[in-house]
């Protein structure tokens, strides 16, 4: 059996971190998909597809993985460039503005 275990990266429909501060053990699919020749799904009998595990830490996540058997692999995650502007978020609304207002 196998799995990755990886730090989940943000989505674009968030725009702070919280549900990337875990690490994910998740298992990759032993079988193939089929097309159901009816409704035209995708299915597959592998359940263990479905199963995501988190973990507070890396070293949990890979210990749970030695002690369970299973072959994983670490997926390291990218850092993260700090989006800091000079002025910050309030210089859009500062009265001593040069520029234009445009909105």
């Amino acid at each position: 059996m196998r799995a990755r275990i990886y730090k989940p990266a943000k989505t674009a429909m968030q725009s702070g971190t919280a549900k990337t501060r875990d690490w994910v053990l998740e298992f990759a699919q032993s079988s193939a998909r089929d097309v159901d020749p009816l409704m035209g799904w995708t299915s597959s009998s592998d359940t263990q597809t479905q199963v995501k595990l988190r973990f507070p830490s890396k070293e949990a996540a890979l210990e749970y993985a030695k002690s369970k058997g299973i072959e994983a692999q670490v997926i390291e995650p990218k850092p993260r460039k700090a989006n800091i502007r000079p002025g910050g978020y309030g210089e859009n609304f500062a009265t001593g503005r040069r520029g234009a207002w445009t909105h």
